[in-house]
C-alpha cells in the first residue's frame, strides 16, 4: 500500500469516497522532490539526451496538436539494420524551446524505479498500470480540455502547472482549479474533464494511467466460449435479410439457446480464462535474474527462498494435472504438486526443507529451482 499512500494519503477514505467517484487533490509533503526517487527531471532529462529512447516511446504535442515524427526525429544511419526512425535530442529542444511538450511513454517497462512502484500500485488497486511524462515548456499548453478513458494520478515531479478539473456531469463546474507543485499528487476519475498548462518555469509530471479490467471482460471470455459451441455457429435464415419478423424469431430462439448454454456453463474453465486475460497482462520483474540463475546449483534445502516483490500465482487443479498462471505464462505440473504450491503460493519466504512434507527433498528442490526460473521465487544473493 506504501506506493498508493503516497499518491492519495489516508488509503481508506479514498476507496470510500473517490474511487471512481471523485477527483482528490493531495498537497505536496514538506520535502521538497517527493517523487524524484521515481524519475526526477535530470532522469527525463537523460532519457531523451543520453539514453536513446525508441521513437515509439517519445511524442511532442503543441497546442492540443501532436507534431509529425519528422519534427524531432532523422533518418537511421547507413549502417543501421532498422528503417525506424532515430530521436534526436537536439531536434527535441528545438521543439520544446518552440513551445512543444514532451511526451515520454510506457516508463514503467524500462525505468526500474518507475516499475517496482507501479507493480506496488498495482497490487493495492487490483488493475494494471502504465506510466506517461509530460515535460511542458514554461507558459504552455500540452493539450486542451479532454476526457481520458481511463483514471489517472497525476504525480508532479518538477515545477508547477495550474490543473483544472471539471464535473463530470457538468462540464462547467470546476471541482479543482489550482497551482499544483513540485511533490502534489492528483486523482482524476475516467470522465472528468480537464486541462492543465505550465506557468512562467518548465513543469513535468508523471501520468499513471490506470487500466482497469471491467466486468465486460468476463463478457468477452464468455463470448469466446460460446465461439466454440456449434448450437451458436448456425446461419440465420434466408428471410433474416428481408423479413423482419422471422429476422425476430430467430433472434429470440438464439438467446433462448443462450440462456440455457449459460445455465451449464462451466465455471471453472470460464474463471481460468478471465484470470488468464487478468494476470497476462502484467509482467512479471525479474531484476538481478542473471545473478540468481548463476547460484542456482549452490541452493539446497537450508536455503531461504522468498517470493519476488509483485509476482502473481493462481492454481486451477484439473484432471490429472495442475495449471499454475504466473503472470504472462502458464505452467503445467503434474496434479500431486498442488499442496507443494499450495504451500509456495501462501507464503512470502520459506525453505526448501518446508515442502518435504508434500514432495521427495529431491523433487521439491527441482520444483523450487523451476519457479526461481520462471520468475516467481528467488534467493537472497546478498545473504
Amino acid at each position: 500500500m506504501q506506493s498508493l499512500e503516497r499518491c492519495v494519503g489516508d488509503v481508506g477514505t479514498f476507496f470510500e469516497k473517490h474511487w471512481n467517484r471523485a477527483p482528490l487533490l493531495r498537497a505536496a509533503p514538506d520535502n521538497d522532490g517527493a517523487f524524484d526517487d521515481l524519475a526526477s527531471i535530470d532522469d527525463l532529462d537523460h532519457m531523451v539526451a543520453s539514453v536513446g529512447v525508441h521513437a515509439s516511446n517519445l511524442r511532442m504535442v503543441a497546442r492540443g496538436r501532436t507534431l509529425p515524427v519528422a519534427a524531432y526525429t532523422v533518418p537511421p544511419g547507413n549502417k543501421s539494420r532498422s528503417s525506424e526512425r532515430l530521436v534526436s535530442g537536439p531536434l527535441v529542444y528545438e521543439r520544446f524551446e518552440d513551445g512543444a511538450t514532451i511526451v515520454l511513454e510506457s516508463l514503467h517497462r524500462y525505468w526500474s524505479h518507475l516499475t517496482d512502484f507501479c507493480r506496488d500500485l498495482e497490487l493495492s488497486l487490483g488493475h494494471r498500470l502504465q506510466v506517461n511524462a509530460y515535460i511542458t515548456p514554461p507558459g504552455s499548453q500540452g493539450f486542451d480540455v479532454h476526457r481520458d478513458t481511463h483514471d489517472v494520478f497525476v504525480l508532479q515531479v518538477s515545477g508547477s502547472k495550474h490543473w483544472i478539473v471539471y464535473d463530470r456531469d457538468d462540464p462547467e463546474l470546476a471541482l479543482i482549479d489550482e497551482e499544483i507543485e513540485s511533490g502534489s499528487a492528483l486523482y482524476i476519475p475516467k470522465g472528468f474533464p480537464h486541462a492543465a498548462s505550465a506557468d512562467r518555469r518548465a513543469s513535468a509530471h508523471l501520468t499513471v494511467g490506470i487500466l482497469t479490467h471491467d466486468s465486460i471482460d468476463i463478457v468477452r471470455e464468455v463470448v469466446k466460449l460460446a465461439e466454440g459451441e456449434s448450437v451458436f455457429n448456425a446461419r440465420l435464415p434466408r428471410e433474416a435479410m428481408m423479413d423482419p419478423e422471422a429476422l425476430r424469431a430467430s433472434v429470440q430462439h438464439h438467446v433462448e439457446n443462450l440462456r440455457t448454454w449459460l445455465d451449464g456453463i462451466d465455471m471453472e474453465r470460464l474463471t481460468k480464462r478471465v484470470a488468464r486475460r487478468i494476470m497476462s497482462t502484467s509482467q512479471p520483474i525479474v531484476h538481478g535474474q542473471l545473478r540468481q540463475l548463476a547460484m542456482i546449483d549452490e541452493i539446497d534445502a537450508q536455503t531461504p527462498i522468498f517470493r519476488r516483490r509483485g509476482a502473481t500465482c493462481a492454481l486451477f487443479p484439473g484432471e490429472g494435472s495442475l495449471k499454475v498462471l504466473l503472470s504472462d505464462r502458464e505452467l503445467e505440473m503434474p496434479l500431486a504438486a498442488k499442496p507443494a504450491m499450495e504451500e509456495v503460493a501462501g507464503r512470502h519466504h520459506l525453505h526448501v526443507l518446508d515442502l518435504h512434507e508434500y514432495l521427495t527433498p529431491e523433487s521439491a528442490l527441482v520444483l523450487v529451482k523451476r519457479l526461481i526460473r520462471e520468475g516467481l521465487l528467488r534467493v537472497d544473493v546478498d545473504g
